[in-house]
């Protein structure tokens, strides 16, 4: 299995683990106060939970994806990767700021 493959995979599960204490936080916050910006926190939350749920099962179970992962040219496994990886730092980011 190549590299940027397995770091792939670590930060799509790495999102869902955060984005998951996101909604941890928010979720009660929106019961009690009712806010709309809190709920639309929840509902973003829940669309990159989707997302990365399904790039969990591409970079793990979807073998043609896998395949087509593996033969590609590196510039597009990087891009590929850094997509997953980059969003992984936005929401550390993010959870930063909500849990201080």
């Amino acid at each position: 299995m190549s590299l940027l493959l397995d770091i792939a995979r670590v930060a799509a599960i790495v999102n869902i683990v955060l984005l998951l204490s996101l909604v941890y936080v928010w979720l009660p916050n929106y019961r009690r106060h009712g806010a709309p910006h809190t709920l639309g926190l929840l509902v973003f939350s829940v669309f990159l939970l989707l997302q990365n749920s399904l790039w969990i099962y591409l970079y793990g179970f979807h073998g043609e994806f896998i395949g087509w992962f593996l033969r590609s040219d590196l510039d597009i496994q990087v891009g590929v990767t850094l997509l997953c990886a980059l969003e992984t730092l936005a929401l550390l980011f993010l959870v930063r700021i909500t849990w201080r």
